[in-house]
C-alpha cells in the first residue's frame, strides 16, 4: 500500500471541514482529512476503514470534492443492502431477456458514473462472484453485462469502505487477497468517537442546536458533569449513537441543563457497561456486540416507557378537554384479522362482474381475465410497473411507493428475477 507523508494542509483541510460539514479537532481526525485531501487529486483506489457509525461516508465526498472528477457523477452504492442475486445487475447492469423480469437493457453504476466517482460501502459484503468482477474493473476499466458478451469500458475512481477487519476477511477466504490490495493503494482509517476526546462535546452541542432548530424547540444545554461523562463513555456506537442519545435528551428535557445524573439514565446500563476501560497493551479486544445489543435494548425499553408517558398525558389532557368523547375503541370478538399488507389494494372477486354497453344493455365479464389473489394482482402490478420504467428498478420502486430493497424482495418472492 502507498504510505502518504504526513503534510500539514490548514486551508485545504478547513475547507474541508466546512463544506462537509464535519465536527472536531482531534489530531486523529485531523489526520485522517488530510490524507482524504492530499491523495483526492491522484487517481487512485482507496479503502476508508472504521467502525461502524464513525463518519466513514464523509471521507468519499471529500476525495471525489477535491479530485478532477467534481464535475462528474458521484455514485453511493451499500453493498450490504443489495441481494446477492442482483448485485451484478446493479453495479455492472444486465440487457434485456438476460433473466425473469429484465424487460429491457439496463445500464449500471459503472456506466452510469463513466468519468466520475462509485463509492462501494460495505464492499466486504460482495460475494465473491462478484469481487472477481470488481477486480477486472479496477485493473483493466473494463466490464461485461449481465446477458452480454460485449466488453465494455468505464472510466470511474473507486472509493471504497467497510468497518469489517478485512486481514481477518481475506484469511477466512470471505475476501479476495488480490482485490484487498487493490481496493487499498491508499488506506485511510477513521478513528473512532471515544479516541476523539474534546470532539465528543462540540458534537453533543452541535446535535442539540440542530434538533432545536429543525423542531423549533429550546435548546437543551450540558454543564461540565455531563461533558465529563460524554468524554468518558465508550460510545460503541460511535457518532450515529452519540446523535441518538443526544436528541432523545433534546426531545425530553428542551430548554434544561442537562447534568450527568441525567446523562447516564440514557446510556445503556445506565453508563455503566460503556465506559471506557484500560485494556493491557498488546491485549486483543474483539469488538464486544453484547455491549450493542445492550445498548439497543436499553433504547427500545426507554422509547416505550416514553410513548406510554406520553399517551397517559395525552390522554389526560384528552378526557379534561373533551369529557364526554369515548376514547375507547372496541373490536367484535369475530372480527377477520386484517390482511398482510401490501403494495396493492386488492378486492377479492366473488361474483361475474358487470359491464354496460352503450346502448344501455349489460352483460356479464368473466372475473378469470383479472387475476383472482392478491398475490397475483401484486406481481402484476410489479410487472407493469417495471415495463413502464425501461426495468429500472429504482424507478419502479419510487412509483409503487416502496424501498428498493422491498422491490428486490417481491421479485425474488415472485420468481421475476
Amino acid at each position: 500500500m502507498m504510505e502518504l507523508e504526513s503534510l500539514d494542509y490548514p486551508s485545504q483541510v478547513l475547507q474541508a471541514k466546512q463544506r462537509f460539514g464535519i465536527i472536531g479537532n482531534s489530531p486523529a481526525l485531523m489526520e485522517s482529512i488530510a490524507r482524504a485531501v492530499r491523495v483526492a487529486p491522484i487517481d487512485l483506489s482507496v479503502l476508508v476503514t472504521g467502525e461502524s457509525g464513525s463518519g466513514k461516508e464523509f471521507f468519499p465526498k471529500i476525495i471525489h470534492g477535491f479530485s478532477s472528477r467534481k464535475h462528474a457523477r458521484y455514485i453511493a452504492v451499500n453493498c450490504g443492502a443489495i441481494p446477492e442475486g442482483t448485485i451484478d445487475s446493479e453495479l455492472f447492469g444486465h440487457e434485456k431477456g438476460a433473466f425473469t423480469g429484465a424487460v429491457a437493457t439496463r445500464k449500471g453504476y459503472f456506466e452510469e458514473a463513466d468519468g466520475g466517482t462509485i463509492f462501494l460501502d460495505e464492499v466486504a459484503e460482495l460475494p465473491l462472484t462478484t469481487q472477481a468482477r470488481l477486480l477486472r474493473v479496477l485493473e483493466s476499466g473494463e466490464f461485461i453485462k449481465v446477458g452480454s458478451s460485449t466488453v465494455q469500458r468505464a472510466n470511474v475512481r473507486i472509493v471504497a469502505a467497510t468497518n469489517v477487519d478485512m486481514a481477518r476477511a481475506v484469511a477466512e477466504g470471505r475476501f479476495r487477497e488480490d482485490l484487498y490490495y487493490r481496493l487499498s493503494t491508499v488506506s485511510i482509517s477513521i478513528p473512532p468517537l471515544r479516541d476523539r476526546g474534546a470532539d465528543i462535546p462540540l458534537l453533543a452541542r452541535k446535535f442539540a442546536a440542530d434538533f432545536a432548530e429543525r423542531y423549533t424547540m429550546p435548546r437543551v444545554t450540558f454543564d461540565d458533569t455531563a461533558r465529563q461523562l460524554f468524554m468518558a463513555y465508550r460510545w460503541p456506537g460511535n457518532v450515529r449513537q452519540l446523535k441518538n442519545v443526544v436528541e432523545q435528551i433534546a426531545l425530553f428535557h428542551a430548554g434544561e441543563d442537562v447534568d450527568s445524573g441525567m446523562l447516564r439514565s440514557y446510556l445503556p446500563g445506565n453508563g455503566g457497561s460503556g465506559l471506557a476501560t484500560v485494556h493491557a497493551a498488546g491485549a486483543d479486544n474483539p469488538h464486544d456486540y453484547a455491549v450493542e445489543r445492550e445498548m439497543l435494548l436499553g433504547m427500545i425499553v426507554r422509547l416505550q416507557q416514553q410513548i406510554d408517558s406520553l399517551r397517559d398525558r395525552l390522554d389526560r389532557e384528552s378526557s379534561a378537554h373533551t369529557p364526554f368523547i369515548d376514547t375507547v375503541e372496541t373490536r367484535d370478538a369475530g372480527a377477520a384479522p386484517s390482511m398482510p399488507s401490501s403494495i396493492v389494494k386488492f378486492e377479492p372477486f366473488c361474483s361475474p362482474l358487470r359491464s354496460v354497453e352503450r346502448d344501455g344493455a349489460s352483460r356479464d365479464v368473466d372475473a378469470s381475465v383479472s387475476p383472482a389473489t392478491l398475490e397475483e394482482t401484486e406481481r402484476e402490478t410489479i410487472r407493469r410497473a417495471l415495463e413502464r420504467n425501461g426495468g429500472r428498478r429504482k424507478a419502479t420502486a419510487a412509483e409503487l411507493n416502496i424501498s428498493e430493497r422491498t422491490l428486490y424482495r417481491k421479485i425474488k418472492e415472485y420468481g421475476m428475477e
